[in-house]
């Protein structure tokens, strides 16, 4: 399996939230795919929370842990596709888009994701969050 990842699995995975951080820490050797976009999420909401050297610190070793996909125009075009037709966020229909064209499956905990994305999804919920 490819694994695919968005930004919600990332900061979970950052926060040491199960069953995130024990999937992911199975996934680092594989170097799953992100999205350039996605990691730009994970980039401006580590800066906030950690501040600017710190959030880069851990944006530059996620780099190096990612394969990272290119937003390219196919992938723009794409994701506006997804977009429109699924009704999901724009920074999500990239990590959709990107699942899609990696043969990929998306390991996320999103719930807008989980209800509408046209990809095989894996669900990082805990069972607690679930209810």
């Amino acid at each position: 399996m490819i694994a695919c990842l968005d930004s919600w699995a990332v900061v979970e995975w950052l926060h040491g939230r199960e069953p995130s951080y024990s999937r992911l820490d199975e996934l680092w050797p594989q170097r799953p795919v992100m999205s350039w976009i996605n990691l730009g999420e994970v980039a401006y909401y580590t800066r906030r929370a950690l501040g600017r050297r710190r959030g880069q610190g851990v944006v530059a070793q996620l780099r190096a842990a990612l394969e990272l996909d290119e937003a390219t125009p196919e992938r723009v075009l794409s994701a506006a596709d997804l977009k429109a037709d699924h009704g999901i966020g724009y920074a999500d229909a990239f990590a959709v888009a990107t699942a899609i064209a990696r043969d990929a499956t998306l390991l996320t905990g999103d719930a807008a994701l989980l209800a509408r994305a046209a990809c095989a999804i894996e669900d990082l919920r805990s069972t607690a969050s679930e209810s």
